[in-house]
């Protein structure tokens, strides 16, 4: 025990200096993609006009923080996200945990699932705009559509991983179904479940996007779509930089709830 203790400062050094050197080499290759990309531009009058440039893009976005539209629509967005996020996440995954009660049950819905998940968000729009409206609950709505069946099949996944031998463990020991479920299907789970959280981020906000493609007024789509269909090729890629934020702000967010609910994944 005393090696292990004293061996834990240098594996955080060498964390740290991994850490520094990924994030150095990760600085580096963004610096040099942004160097070659404004150069290209300026030596291109038609690049320049299909790509824009790092300094045109760098005006919208420092336009859109003076002026206040960036934040505005950034802060729509996530909350149309973070709402279809939430929902839809609670929603799958306790339908998905749900179904480990059950295995004739799973094998009945199997195929519905199937189906639903394998219809496209952008399809579902109009009839979505049509019982939902037009305002916030639409978007919110498509957000949580995709986000569902995602978390739905990573939570039932995780619960059919667990081990047979410890099921059995706790039944010897007199455990009925619940308390197996409570004590260690969902603990067992969380892996998987927090797996699923970080993949349905981008589902989530793809979702939010879509539907502010269809019809809004506000939000990072609605500025994206304008702008494109205003050519305004530099303030696309502002709204997408700053969708690119708000999905690692909500990545990060999950990434401290993981740590907080599973503290020993970190000494792994």
């Amino acid at each position: 025990m005393a090696g292990t203790s004293q061996d834990a400062p240098l594996r955080d050094t060498a964390r740290l200096r991994s850490g520094a050197l990924v994030l150095i080499v990760q600085i580096a290759l963004l610096g040099g993609l942004l160097g070659v990309w404004e150069w290209q531009t300026h030596q291109s009058p038609q690049a320049s006009f299909l790509f824009g440039s790092p300094s045109a893009v760098g005006r919208f976005l420092w336009q859109g923080l003076t002026d206040g539209t960036l934040m505005r629509d950034a802060g729509v967005t996530a909350l149309e996200t973070g709402l279809g996020f939430l929902i839809g996440n609670v929603v799958g995954t306790l339908a998905g945990l749900s179904l480990w009660y059950s295995t004739f049950v799973s094998r009945v819905v199997q195929p519905f699932i199937v189906a639903i998940g394998s219809i496209p968000i952008i399809a579902l729009a109009p009839i979505i705009i049509i019982w939902f409206g037009t305002g916030l609950a639409s978007k919110v709505a498509m957000s949580t559509l995709s986000v569902v069946v995602v978390a739905l099949v990573t939570s039932y996944k995780g619960a059919l991983g667990v081990d047979p031998d410890q099921i059995n463990l706790l039944r010897t020991l007199g455990a009925r179904k619940p308390q197996i479920f409570a004590k260690l299907v969902v603990p067992s789970s969380l892996a998987d479940i927090f797996a699923g959280l970080k993949l349905t981020v981008g589902f989530a906000l793809i979702g939010a996007i879509v539907g502010e493609f269809m019809s809004s007024s506000v939000g990072l789509g609605h500025a994206i779509f304008q702008a494109g269909s205003l050519y305004a090729i530099p303030k696309v890629f502002a709204a997408l930089v700053g969708t690119i934020a708000l999905a690692l702000v909500l990545t990060f967010l999950v990434g401290r709830a993981e740590r907080a609910l599973m503290p020993w994944r970190d000494r792994l």
